[in-house]
């Protein structure tokens, strides 16, 4: 594949809101270039290129993309379902892979995205975006340096209220696109609570309803879990839920605590005598144009330039994605304990 002028040539394929945060933080980045925007409604990718005056050719399909030799990334943004199929061709034919989350609904197509990307040994990410929030930055590299102690407990939730006027409603809500609550929200709690406990969670037991019925799984799911190394912590998702959206981390560990923004730190701060709050930005808002998709891609394409992996990669995020799944296996089940990994990870 050829280099455009020095620069990667980015594809976007799958045109909603995201897509167009996407190719905002493409164009800040000084070592790519666009070279297609592709959807399965051309129309809508022929207004995504014209807003943002872009002199790229507009595609219908994945094959066409793959075949322009300039396209050396290719920007995964379509509905949940797709992901799975678009990552794995992208990758057999040599392409770097951005996936948004999650990158498959089912065990078995994460499974053979993740062998897919390794056997062709291109790079990847997947959108959990959060891993970029300045918060979450500075919380990971705070329990990092040990500030919090040991960590024991952990807990992280997405609540999110949607109704149908959401624009992507008719595939979000039905299982077969949009998957479940874990999977089409609450995956990014799922992986901040991975990220910055520093471990991986050995079981699980989840409970959940749908009150109203307005979605086919249910809305509305929290889930306790244990870590291998014995830390305990719970996650939830709520989408039936009439709230502002709310972004609730909590961590405590023997030598402090940290509840969103707010620091309680008796052993560095030992004259401390209330909660201390730091100034940051948090992930307090819903909207794509709010998450650091700007750092994200700049990460990404580093990632590429120097040959190496991201913490962020489909290899790492694969056990998100699993814990997920293991959340809705125990939901269906109603509250069992399931075990991680699970059969055949």
């Amino acid at each position: 594949m050829s280099q455009l002028e020095g620069k990667l040539g980015v594809a976007i394929h799958g045109v909603g809101d995201v897509a167009y945060a996407h190719a905002a933080s493409w164009r800040k980045n000084p070592h790519v270039e666009i070279v297609s925007v592709s959807s399965r409604n051309p129309e809508s990718a022929r207004q995504l290129v014209d807003r943002l005056q872009l002199t790229c050719p507009v595609r219908p399909t994945m094959e066409e993309v793959l075949r322009d030799e300039r396209v050396q990334i290719v920007n995964l943004s379509g509905p949940n379902h797709v992901h799975a199929e678009q990552a794995i061709a992208a990758a057999e034919a040599g392409r770097h892979v951005l996936v948004e989350k999650p990158m498959a609904l089912t065990l078995a197509e994460c499974r053979a995205v993740r062998d897919a990307i390794a056997r062709h040994g291109v790079k990847s990410i997947v959108g959990f975006v959060l891993r970029w929030n300045p918060l979450l930055e500075s919380l990971k590299s705070l329990v990092s340096q040990n500030g919090l102690g040991q960590l024991f407990y952990a807990e992280v939730d997405y609540w999110h209220g949607l109704t149908p006027a959401y624009r992507g409603w008719e595939w979000a809500s039905r299982i077969a696109t949009g998957g479940s609550a874990m999977l089409f929200g609450g995956c990014h709690a799922v992986d901040a609570l991975r990220w910055l406990a520093g471990d991986e969670v050995a079981e699980v037991a989840a409970f959940g309803h749908n009150p109203h019925g307005l979605y086919e799984y249910p809305p509305n799911v929290v889930a306790a879990v244990k870590f291998r190394n014995g830390m305990v912590g719970k996650t939830s998702v709520l989408l039936d839920a009439k709230i502002p959206y709310t972004f609730n981390i909590d961590l405590l560990g023997t030598e402090g605590a940290a509840r969103d923004n707010r620091l309680w730190l008796p052993r560095l701060l030992p004259g401390q005598r209330q909660w201390t709050a730091f100034p940051t930005i948090g992930p307090d808002s819903g909207d794509v144009h709010h998450h650091p998709f700007d750092a994200q891609i700049n990460h990404f394409v580093e990632c590429i330039r120097q040959d190496v992996e991201s913490h962020c990669n489909v290899a790492d995020t694969f056990h998100t994605h699993e814990l997920c799944l293991a959340i809705d296996q125990s939901l269906a089940a109603g509250g069992t304990v399931v075990r991680l990994p699970l059969e055949n990870a």
